[in-house]
């Protein structure tokens, strides 16, 4: 009897190591290998393209054990991260940003924009699948815009957060035309006001951004269509559509090797995922050591 208590104990601690390693160690050693196998292809285009990648890929994620869907986005993070690649890379190297985003923090847009805008020398964003809201702002700040053939952009009006969820600011100021002022309530005034301003704003962040780029001749056109609210928020803007707003902005067709880089941009089983990623550019070699 001891001796099958002693193997049934043997057994359940060889179990329990086994649990641990599927449970753990596999899993690091598989975000091991696709962080590895995500360094070479950016290393790859990098050469190619003779530039600086960044990427910018937001997938939807799940919490490993719960399985609980988490929605990923622009945010403050990722503002932070982009500008230093930004401001790591030498002014005559050009800038490669590959976006896969549906949008997300209206400051955390314009901040890389603005940056992306700043940078010397040419500026490429590369859009594999979709870039909508804020990654279509970040999009106007490039000098060329890739596009999979099947690839959208989407409109940048502003949307405002109300105890009752988020608003298009053309639709709440639509609200002020369509009904008496004695039958609107004050806090939809003050909605309102905010929705103005917001969406004047706007209006001269695009005007900033485009200053400059080959879609600036049409900007008159690009306000109404992109920021006045004529379309809703998750309006698609295929590359047909942006050729007639943008112009020579746009190219249809994208690098093979960045299809190659999101085969490893797959859901992942964590609850962080590495949204902005790149390959510092050493320095020449004159500059080295100071």
């Amino acid at each position: 009897m001891d001796e099958i208590i002693s193997a049934l104990s043997g057994l359940l601690n060889y179990a329990w190591i086994l649990l641990f390693v599927v449970l753990f160690v596999i899993p690091i050693l598989q975000r091991y290998m696709v962080n590895s196998a995500r360094k070479r292809i950016l290393r790859r285009i990098s050469r190619e393209r003779k530039s600086q990648v960044i990427t910018l890929i937001h997938r939807q994620e799940t919490i490993a054990f719960l399985g609980i869907p988490l929605s990923r986005y622009i945010d403050i993070d990722d503002s932070e991260e982009v500008l230093r690649a930004i401001r790591t890379t030498p002014p005559d190297v050009p800038i490669d940003l590959i976006m896969h985003t549906p949008g997300g923090i209206a400051l955390a847009a314009t901040q890389i924009a603005l940056a992306l805008k700043s940078h010397p020398a040419r500026k490429t964003v590369i859009v594999p699948h979709y870039a909508m809201s804020g990654g279509t702002l970040i999009a106007l700040a490039a000098d060329e815009i890739l596009m999979d053939p099947h690839a959208v952009l989407g409109p940048v009006d502003p949307q405002l957060a109300g105890k009752d969820g988020a608003f298009a600011a053309s639709s709440i100021l639509s609200v002020l035309r369509q009904k008496p002022a004695e039958k609107i309530a004050d806090t939809t005034f003050i909605l309102a006001d905010d929705a103005r301003k917001a969406q004047e704003q706007m209006k001269e962040l695009v005007r900033i951004i485009i200053k400059g780029k080959c879609g600036e001749p049409n900007i008159e056109t690009i306000l109404a269509e992109l920021v006045s609210g004529k379309y809703t928020h998750d309006y698609p803007i295929f590359p047909e559509k942006a050729l007639e707003l943008f112009g020579g902005c746009i190219r249809i067709g994208i690098p093979p090797a960045v299809y190659d880089l999101m085969d490893f941009y797959k859901m992942e089983m964590s609850s962080r995922r590495p949204g902005v990623e790149y390959i510092p550019i050493a320095p020449p070699e004159n500059q080295r050591g100071r």
